[in-house]
């Protein structure tokens, strides 16, 4: 079931996504060569407390995993796509880090992830995360009222395809609301002008995984969450939650 939200409602979800973007922020500023993943979880975990927060992540199962998630972020580091686990892995010079992060609060949620690189980077690494921000640009521009989910779709492939990354099939973004993950399903690559209608007061979680190899095929890691490159290339992650307004995409999860 989809639900269109009312102005009142994206207020609310505003608030749930500043307090994303706040822990996002306070994940980042940790972290350094050294410092551990589960570091990184302490300070988001501080975030959403501080702003009496709770974690859509923290104690989360979806089917295919076998045990319930144990953070409110997750950590995914170089070849991990999404969902890595936060760890007492301590950061590298060079490492590629992905921190997705959501929040409920007063019964709305939002999500929004980040990809930067700890120490000294790498161009290619740069250039990826350049390229998967400007996936995420692309479809919240193609997020307004009159297209289709396959709008979104089509503008985060292409420029993926330009890129020549590739991108995990089998996930994408989501819509969001009273729940993380609600209907309709965002793939990160689809035709224009398919799938469900876009209207004002629909909202969804819109992001872009690309992958510097080139294949689209994933491995699961033996912690059952974890998704890591086939061929141990490069991953990055960024996402927003964006509301469909009459004057045009609404980004709610920005500080």
């Amino acid at each position: 079931m989809v639900e269109v939200k009312t102005d009142a409602a994206l207020d609310a979800m505003r608030e749930a996504g500043r307090v994303v973007a706040r822990a996002l922020a306070a994940a980042q500023a940790v972290a350094d060569v050294g410092v551990s993943l589960r570091e990184l979880d302490d300070a988001a975990r501080a975030v959403l407390t501080e702003a009496g927060a709770g974690s859509p992540f923290l104690g989360y199962r979806p089917p295919f995993a076998p045990t319930p998630f144990p953070a409110v972020i997750c950590t995914s580091v170089n070849d991990a796509v999404v969902h890595g686990i936060p760890t007492d892995y301590r950061l590298r010079d060079g490492d590629l880090v992905s921190v997705d992060c959501g929040a409920e609060l007063d019964g709305w949620t939002g999500d929004a992830a980040i990809s930067f690189t700890v120490g000294t980077p790498r161009q290619a690494d740069l250039d990826l995360i350049d390229a998967t921000r400007q996936a995420l640009d692309a479809g919240i521009a193609a997020a307004v009222a009159g297209n289709r989910i396959g709008d979104i779709s089509h503008a985060i492939g292409q420029v993926a395809r330009d890129a020549r990354c590739g991108m995990p099939a089998d996930f994408g973004g989501h819509g969001i609301g009273r729940r993380m993950h609600e209907d309709p399903h965002v793939p990160n690559r689809g035709r224009p002008g398919r799938g469900f209608p876009l209207r004002p007061g629909l909202t969804l979680a819109i992001e872009p995984m690309l992958m510097s190899g080139g294949k689209d095929a994933y491995v699961t890691a033996a912690d059952g969450w974890t998704l890591r490159t086939v061929d141990g290339s490069r991953a990055a992650h960024i996402e927003h939650t964006v509301a469909i307004t009459a004057t045009g995409p609404r980004v709610l999860t920005l500080l």
